[in-house]
């Protein structure tokens, strides 16, 4: 036994003294060797010199990025950079926070991805990106991270202040988006300015792409969607997650479609039923748990005409226009397919909602349904502002800890004296006393 454990030892020593550090830094060349005295100025030099294993650290300050910084044009993409080596970590160095600029980079006819992350056991954290540009009049979009890897982690990221969607998934598996935040995105040029494609985050992926996770993000004033999961061929899990004030802009004018949570639905036009049935069949259904949605335009939790029911397990609304639109199609047929109805198959238990604009429930065939211990199955039950500790939405953007996790504070918990605590029913996650409570926030 001693001597496997020195054999263990061993080897995680020389694989700790075999990883190298390699350094980026705004006054950096990518002439230099990438040692910390001498950084280079580019995250794609820093990966031709890095190898599996490799830590490449991001040093702060801004980096103003250039058209003749872009790694590759292919059809009408401009891919600024390319992280597909795979195993390698892109860290924000200790204590500085490294912002990517992308205002000067608009070249003519492309749509412009900032980062594509196409490589595997890729970890980037703490990085932010602001200003990417969108340059196309008509139906359009541009991209602050594409992901086409597996095994990814995208951690504490700050996207902001872009016209492109925040993080955007195509294929690949195991991937996890991180206790990242997307806010005040919108895409002012294309489709006359309506920003009807810049969603906070976004998976639409293809068949054979699982176990992809939304974990610990906050999607705010962007200009469609927080969360989108629009002609998503496999199930993905959003938890954990806060979504407010989507479909504004940040002095609340109307901009696109502005639902917190859209999980699911396929365009008719876009995916005639053949092609539904050869890339999507089953359809995936879409887990939704322990989220947060606030004032968003239109749903804050939304089944967008979707094909098939999802999970939606201790979920928080609060003053959306309909904190819960569960509208479906008729049924997956061609002859029905395209033809929407009241929600079906769904799973809905211990969520809560409050002072919805329009409707707390919508668009719901009960009957179709499992349905456990929600707020507007519990007739004995009045909501109320006194079953919250606070009802101050300016706590949505207070800090995160130190850790990178969500704010810790007062807003939507549940007062000592609510009903709401142990109304709940038992869904095989931890709870404090008799049973779980209500919504997103287990009282302690």
């Amino acid at each position: 036994m001693k001597y496997r454990i020195l054999l263990v030892l061993i080897f995680l020593k020389s694989f700790l003294l075999s990883a190298k550090e390699f350094y980026v830094a705004p006054q950096g060349n990518d002439t230099n060797d990438g040692s910390i005295t001498k950084p280079v100025e580019t995250i794609k030099r820093a990966q031709k010199l890095a190898d599996s294993g490799d830590i490449v650290y991001i040093r702060g300050g801004i980096y103003t990025m250039r058209e003749d910084q872009i790694a590759e044009k292919k059809g009408i993409m401009a891919y600024v950079t390319k992280l597909d080596k795979n195993n390698i970590s892109y860290l924000a160095y200790k204590n500085e926070i490294p912002v990517f600029d992308y205002k000067n980079i608009k070249p003519a006819g492309f749509r412009i991805i900032a980062f594509l992350v196409s490589g595997n056991n890729i970890h980037v954290k703490g990085i932010e990106t602001i200003d990417i540009q969108v340059t196309i009049n008509s139906h359009t979009q541009s991209e602050c991270f594409e992901i086409r890897g597996s095994k990814n982690i995208l951690e504490q990221l700050k996207i902001h202040n872009n016209m492109a969607i925040g993080v955007y998934m195509l294929s690949g598996s195991d991937n996890l988006i991180l206790n990242c935040d997307a806010y005040n995105n919108w895409d002012s040029v294309s489709e006359a300015g309506r920003g009807g494609n810049t969603d906070g985050f976004g998976a639409h992926l293809k068949k054979g792409s699982v176990n992809n996770v939304f974990r610990g993000c906050r999607a705010w004033f962007n200009s469609d969607d927080g969360f989108d999961l629009i002609n998503n061929a496999e199930p993905v899990l959003i938890e954990n997650c806060w979504a407010f004030y989507n479909g504004f802009s940040s002095d609340f004018v109307s901009r696109g479609d502005g639902n917190g949570f859209k999980s699911g639905g396929y365009g008719k036009g876009r995916n005639p039923y053949s092609n539904l049935i050869a890339n999507y069949a089953p359809i995936p259904k879409n887990t939704i748990r322990f989220c947060l949605a606030v004032g968003n335009k239109q749903g804050g939790f939304y089944a967008n005409h979707h094909l098939e029911g999802n999970y939606w397990h201790n979920n928080t609304a609060y003053k959306n226009r309909v904190n819960y639109d569960m509208l479906n199609c008729v049924a997956f047929n061609p002859n029905d397919f395209g033809t929407d109805g009241p929600g079906w198959n769904h799973e809905l238990a211990n969520n809560l909602g409050f002072a919805a604009k329009v409707k707390e429930l919508g668009n719901i065939d009960k009957s179709r349904c499992i349905l456990k211990n929600n707020y507007f199955d519990l007739a004995d039950i009045s909501i109320t502002a006194a079953d919250f500790l606070s009802l101050d939405e300016a706590l949505l953007t207070a800090p995160r800890q130190a850790d990178g996790s969500l704010p810790n504070n007062d807003f939507l918990k549940l007062a000592p004296s609510s009903k709401l605590i142990n109304a709940g029913t038992d869904i095989g996650f931890p709870f404090n006393g008799e049973a779980p409570d209500l919504g997103c926030f287990e009282k302690k």
